[in-house]
């Protein structure tokens, strides 16, 4: 059964251009397009597609508004956001997220852009992915994000106001291990059913490795940071890891960890390098890299994306002695990374994603 997508733009040159990307997959037909939030509503409720495509900024209604009406009239379609490569972009798009978006792909620039086809293969892959998850059986994972939620998420700001300024020094940063969680496809909406339950106290330092755009990866932070009792902030090179503080790699850098020394510290270096790897954050980097330093006291994450990147990094914190979580096939988005893990013995734990707060907290109380 091919998978119907309905495409929302007001560039007849974006629709026609994400027409031409999604019908060079044979799995995939394109059942109409849509000029403006208004135009989607209508056809989406005459031709009932599984996955829509959607535009941010459109006249007449736009994408958010649009969104907001098509889970509310049609809440079992799936949509996928085509947002632009800039900061306001981000920033609409993780409402997007909020509001019950499946994920996005990001323009390559501009609003037209003639170089679409690099987002060519993402954007087959998370319409197959959001298919997938529409055709699969409900409840799974609507169930344990509602387990997540009941459990009192705190509302946007609500932590910082709790935390205060980050400019407060807070005596003894001394920590106990290093949790660094890698994620792809799905990640933001699976992140925070996991990092808005991570107590204040924990006593770890958090890195988060998420696939995403440069121009996206500050915002993700700043929003983790709102929702989080953990401080969250887009890594720099030269950030110290401590004890409550939670770090994003930036889009674009590998983040590695290096010694200081002169004192007992360990900071965050950015590099390029290897350039060759698929990701850029890569995940593997990023877990050779605390494994190296930190042996047995690395806790590793590996949750939702397409490929591999991080299951060899699974492997090695457990051969290290570690602790290592990956994510349940019942929650997955997409399983690919986690299951690359499990397949290669890289997974000590696996849980659905509801349930890794409380087996991060437990893995970091073990050592």
């Amino acid at each position: 059964m091919s998978i119907r997508v309905l495409v929302v733009d007001d560039s007849a040159m974006m629709r026609k251009a994400l027409r031409q990307i999604l019908e060079t997959d044979l799995d995939i037909e394109v059942v109409a397009a849509a000029r403006d939030g208004e135009d989607a509503l209508k056809k989406a409720q005459e031709l009932s597609p599984d996955v829509i495509t959607l535009d941010i900024n459109m006249p007449v209604m736009d994408g958010l508004t649009c969104l907001s009406l098509l889970l509310e009239q049609i809440p079992e379609v799936q949509v996928v956001m085509v947002s632009s490569l800039t900061q306001e972009g981000a920033i609409t798009t993780f409402e997007a997220m909020e509001l019950g978006a499946f994920d996005y792909v990001a323009k390559p620039s501009g609003t037209v852009s003639a170089n679409l086809h690099i987002v060519g293969r993402e954007l087959i892959a998370k319409v197959k992915a959001a298919a997938k998850r529409k055709r699969r059986r409900p409840g799974s994972r609507l169930a344990g994000r509602n387990a997540s939620r009941s459990a009192g998420r705190p509302p946007l700001g609500a932590n910082r106001a709790e935390r205060g300024d980050h400019s407060i020094l807070v005596p003894d940063r001394a920590f106990r291990k290093v949790v660094v969680i890698g994620v792809s496809t799905g990640g933001p909406s699976t992140l925070m059913e996991i990092l808005p339950y991570l107590p204040a106290d924990l006593d770890a330092s958090v890195i988060v490795v998420q696939h995403m755009p440069p121009t996206f990866t500050n915002s993700f932070a700043k929003r983790l940071d709102d929702y989080c009792h953990l401080r969250f902030s887009e890594a720099k090179a030269g950030d110290k890891l401590a004890r409550g503080e939670g770090f994003v790699a930036p889009g674009g850098h590998h983040l590695v960890l290096k010694k200081n020394a002169l004192r007992d510290d360990v900071l965050i270096r950015l590099t390029s390098q290897p350039a060759n790897t698929l990701f850029i954050p890569s995940v593997d980097v990023t877990m050779h890299s605390v494994v190296e330093l930190f042996g047995k006291r690395t806790v590793g994450v590996l949750l939702t994306g397409m490929g591999s990147d991080g299951a060899d990094g699974m492997v090695a914190i457990r051969q290290a002695g570690g602790v290592t979580i990956a994510e349940d096939a019942s929650t997955a988005v997409v399983f690919g990374m986690p299951r690359e893990a499990i397949e290669r013995g890289g997974a000590e734990i696996v849980a659905p994603s509801h349930q890794i707060a409380r087996e991060i907290v437990k893995a970091v109380n073990r050592w």
